[in-house]
């Protein structure tokens, strides 16, 4: 999805209004999982966010995972409430576009779910993914627990080693909690499970050819985990 080439990120002065209302086409049901992908969901849930470019082939590598229990794509990081598409592809909302994991913590990890996150992108390129250039095409990881903190900042350094003994530069992925970050808007329904509606459909994701290390953060040091539910 080719959006816009602003390259500086817009302050909150300068971002659109937006709306106090959510878009009027925001999807419950998961096309893929049949799960709810607003929540609430089975206890033992988590959420973490990411954002590695185009939206549409990001949350289909996160669907696919075990543990997983709902995906959903939105705008998240920025200024404009209940923003459209087309406001965050004109660089003046602030937001990436990211992908919702909500997931079983006795089933996978945040490890686990980040091993996906940093080999299928390159989290060195800023404001851009590939061909897509725009703020709102940026790497970020949004954590919700301590846990997630714990493993964000572990694979991240672990996996900065393994960028630079293959010629790349430094990470340049945005690391915040979600409260931080501000709330996930939910995308128009058209966007939710894009790849499973339109299989032939664009997706500038996969393997990037390295692997991040797993096993970074050892139980007896991760933070106790907790429900949570995605911010308001």
């Amino acid at each position: 999805m080719f959006g816009s080439t602003k390259r500086t990120l817009t302050t909150a002065a300068d971002a659109l209004a937006g709306r106090s209302t959510p878009l009027p086409d925001i999807l419950d049901r998961h096309e893929v999982l049949g799960t709810s992908m607003l929540g609430p969901w089975p206890a033992g849930t988590q959420v973490l966010y990411v954002a590695m470019g185009c939206f549409w082939g990001a949350e289909r590598i996160f669907w696919k995972l075990p543990g997983v229990v709902t995906t959903a794509v939105g705008y998240m990081g920025g200024h404009t409430p209940n923003a459209t598409y087309e406001e965050v592809c004109s660089g003046r909302t602030g937001h990436t576009e990211t992908v919702l994991i909500a997931y079983d913590a006795s089933l996978t990890s945040p490890e686990l779910l980040l091993k996906a996150f940093w080999e299928n992108h390159d989290p060195t390129q800023g404001f851009r993914q590939g061909n897509d250039l725009g703020t709102q095409y940026r790497s970020a990881i949004y954590w919700s627990t301590p846990d997630q903190e714990a493993s964000a900042r572990a694979t991240r350094e672990a996996f900065q080693v393994v960028l630079q003994g293959n010629g790349f530069g430094d990470i340049t992925t945005e690391m915040r909690s979600a409260q931080d970050a501000g709330p996930f808007y939910h995308a128009e329904g058209y966007h939710q499970q894009y790849l499973h509606k339109n299989p032939g459909g664009y997706c500038n994701h996969g393997p990037n050819g390295m692997t991040c290390p797993v096993g970074l953060v050892r139980q007896d040091q991760a933070p106790a985990q907790t429900d949570v539910r995605p911010p308001d």
